[in-house]
């Protein structure tokens, strides 16, 4: 019996005959406990290329009763915050801290007062009344997220390429996880991550934007004074599973070794606890944010819906609420939405254009060359960026 498997390459996917590849597909007993609102089932699902397939559903809480959060912002420039990801000038991996904001400020991007105070916002509920804040929601007790993974994953013909603010699955302790938060250059405010690589959504519940249980490595791989230490530290362990049904490891594997042969998702086939023949999976880097770029397999339709009324999964994702206060999970900053439909594109269309033309310093041509619209088109369209 052979199965087709795809391994993606940097320019087209390349097919491979695997013999009798086992799939472990998806372990229910695997999710924590005291993150679950009622036991995981099996149900019926629709994968997005139209199969009919079996998916494990799980109903969590905004976060896992022994998870501690934070902090996020600091409340001074002598105080020590969370962690960011900067890709502005000296782009990288910081911790938010006096330093940190200094440099922004020499940049056009102030977040202080002139008495060294952060501004900061919860921009689920408050309007900024300031160009640059640091982002910081409440989180909401009573809000429910209800995920579908495929219980046997299937290869997708092309990989899903994962941008801003994208699905990318569900982590073994019950918290959701996202792709790369919007970036301060293209919506003004910083939606800062505590040092395990988390922070709370518009909605009220908490998400990751790294692989915790690895992010450590992280740290040590970029010289960042940080340690999450809510989360149990383990290169070789299993992080979560990707919204394909695909596995998620850190970034070593069983036997402490460097994974190799991984394709542009940073996926292989390899051994793991579950499958000592070997079968498909994803490893984290040691890169930030530490995730897969992409998605392999194929997703469940309606995979992530919430009860709570704003953010990511709800009923109206999108609530401007004051001017430069993006959907900080939706990764769509104020009059995007009005592009948009000016352009006669998805909003979706939009970003990922503007996301692959180089965001903030955008390549006109490129994303209207992308957008099948002219640029000048594109240029009347867009919103003027966030002042400086």
């Amino acid at each position: 019996m052979w199965s087709k498997i795809c391994l993606f390459a940097s320019v087209s996917p390349a097919c491979v005959m695997m013999g009798s590849m086992a799939y472990s597909g998806i372990d229910l007993s695997a999710f924590g406990a005291d993150a679950l609102v009622s036991e995981p089932t099996v149900v019926a699902c629709t994968l997005e290329n139209g199969e009919a397939s079996q998916c494990a559903q799980i109903v969590v809480k905004y976060k896992p009763d022994n998870l501690g959060i934070g902090p996020f912002c600091p409340a001074t420039v002598d105080d020590a915050g969370g962690i960011w990801d900067w890709d502005g000038e000296e782009a990288g991996l910081y911790r938010l801290d006096g330093e940190f904001f200094y440099m922004l400020a020499d940049q056009g991007y102030d977040f202080t007062d002139g008495d060294g105070h952060v501004h900061m916002i919860d921009n689920a509920t408050v309007r900024p009344t300031v160009d640059h804040a640091c982002i910081a929601v409440e989180a909401s007790e009573g809000a429910e997220m209800t995920i579908l993974l495929p219980m046997t994953p299937v290869m997708a013909e092309n990989a899903t390429a994962l941008r801003t603010v994208n699905k990318v699955g569900l982590a073994l302790d019950g918290v959701p996880i996202f792709s790369d938060a919007p970036s301060v250059a293209v919506t003004g405010h910083l939606p800062a991550l505590d040092t395990c690589g988390g922070h709370v959504d518009p909605g009220g519940w908490y998400h990751w934007h790294a692989t915790s249980t690895d992010i450590d490595d992280v740290y040590r791989a970029h010289g960042v004074d940080a340690h999450c230490g809510e989360v149990e530290q383990q290169a070789s362990a299993q992080f979560g599973y990707a919204f394909d049904g695909f596995a998620m490891f850190g970034s070593q594997e069983m036997d402490g070794a460097t994974p190799t042969g991984l394709d542009e998702c940073d996926g292989h086939i390899g051994v793991t606890p579950n499958a000592p023949d070997g079968e498909y999976h994803y490893h984290t880097t040691l890169d930030f944010p530490n995730l897969p770029t992409c998605l392999s397999g194929v997703q469940a339709q309606n995979n992530f819906t919430t009860t709570a009324s704003a953010g990511v999964g709800a009923a109206a994702e999108f609530r401007d609420v004051g001017p430069g206060a993006p959907d900080q999970h939706r990764g769509l900053p104020p009059g995007f939405d009005k592009a948009a439909i000016e352009l006669g594109v998805s909003e979706d269309a939009l970003m990922q254009a503007i996301n692959a033309a180089g965001g903030p310093q955008l390549d006109f041509s490129k994303a209207a060359e992308m957008l099948n619209v002219s640029e000048d088109a594109l240029r009347g369209a867009l919103p003027p960026p966030p002042q400086r």
